[in-house]
């Protein structure tokens, strides 16, 4: 079949996925549809090809960062470029196309510090898919949109807006998922896991699990830096205010010495992540780390892998007009449910894990599923006369 074809085929073949009760790899309360997802994913392994171009100077192109707060975005072009399940050097062949740049070195070598200027690299971004565009007969051919990118850093919606078909077209796969600034677009935009990789060589060292339900005396937690609109107004109501609410700006050193950031997260009911400067945080996966169920703070924020998995399954999602009542909404929840979520936060950890070198259903392949999901779901299927 044609790559268009392929991708009709594959979106009839989810509509109409046989129901399945039980799966020995997936936890079915996680997701929304767990037979579509199945379906889905089975035929992601087995049709999808991924064309990657190899143009763009480094460092901001084929340049992974695996360290850091914007490692996703690394680690994923990192084993992406690896694969050779999905990558084709027969671009006719692909479904999908990568444009392999870093955000964040794009930052890192583009910003003039203090400058509050993004449009260098905005600039740079968009001459780059013009002249991708030139060169080749891909882009042209659909406005950019079976092409996609992977960017972590605050600003990587940002430096998209230079280019009206990438902006509007491409599939953005973005930790700063925000619907509220007509940048990401819900359905075909992917919300992208924001994790801090410590150690790039062993990037689960510092992954372990939390405490049994018994043992977790906080009701909840939350230790950070205090910008953007959201954590003021949580420290207002909650710093010092309830021993039952363990909210705090950076940890202290009296109660660091006590209890560490990570024994907080082990021994909390609720972890709350609040948004900071933009809607996402790296403590959503954090706290699924260390099961502890994330009560998330962000309006507007597109939860990650939100078009497969149920949310309400496993975190609580908290207006923020409602921070007032935040210990009210987490009281009225009834032990039953939250024992639930907290077995499902246990089960979503495997699909939040960096491998070095991919495994079936871990963050590598769920980013690359959404992609290829949100891509199915754009295209029209004709129907039968």
């Amino acid at each position: 079949m044609s790559p268009d074809d392929a991708l009709k085929y594959a979106r009839k073949e989810i509509e109409n996925a046989p129901q399945i009760k039980e799966d020995p790899d997936l936890y079915s309360p996680l997701f929304k549809n767990v037979s579509s997802f199945k379906r889905s994913y089975e035929l992601m392994e087995r049709i999808l090809k991924v064309y990657i171009y190899r143009d763009g100077k480094r460092p901001i192109f084929h340049t992974p960062e695996l360290s850091g707060i914007y490692a996703s975005e690394g680690w994923f072009m990192k084993l992406m470029e690896e694969n050779r399940r999905f990558v084709t050097q027969e671009p006719q062949k692909a479904h999908l196309f990568y444009l392999p740049y870093s955000s964040r070195r794009l930052q890192t070598a583009l910003y003039v510090p203090d400058s509050h200027d993004l449009n260098p690299l905005s600039i740079y971004l968009r001459d780059y898919v013009n002249w991708i565009a030139g060169k080749y007969p891909f882009w042209n051919r659909t406005r950019g949109t079976d092409h996609f990118l992977v960017a972590c850093h605050d600003w990587g919606p940002y430096t998209t807006t230079a280019h009206e078909e990438l902006c509007k077209n491409t599939i953005k796969a973005l930790c700063n998922a925000d619907t509220s600034e007509g940048i990401f677009i819900k359905g075909r935009d992917v919300s992208l896991p924001e994790t801090i990789i410590r150690n790039p060589k062993k990037p689960l060292r510092y992954i372990g699990s939390g405490r049994l339900v018994s043992q977790r005396s906080i009701l909840a937690f939350f230790a950070g830096n205090i910008h953007g609109r959201v954590r003021p107004v949580l420290l207002k109501y909650w710093d010092g205010k309830d021993p039952d609410m363990h909210i705090y700006g950076p940890l202290p050193a009296r109660v660091s010495r006590r209890m560490t950031y990570i024994q907080h997260m082990k021994s909390s009911k609720y972890c709350i992540c609040p948004m900071g400067y933009e809607v996402n945080s790296p403590r959503i996966v954090e706290a699924i780390y260390y099961e502890c169920v994330p009560v998330i703070i962000a309006d507007n924020f597109v939860l990650p892998f939100e078009e497969v998995l149920d949310w309400s399954a496993f975190s609580v999602v908290v207006p923020e007009k409602d921070i007032p009542n935040l210990k009210r909404i987490l009281l009225g929840i009834p032990l039953r449910r939250y024992l639930k979520m907290h077995t499902c936060v246990k089960m979503l950890q495997k699909h939040f894990l960096w491998h070095p070198r991919p495994v079936k259903y871990d963050l590598f392949y769920m980013i690359l599923h959404s992609i290829w999901f949100n891509r199915i779901n754009q295209v029209q299927i004709e129907k039968e006369q």
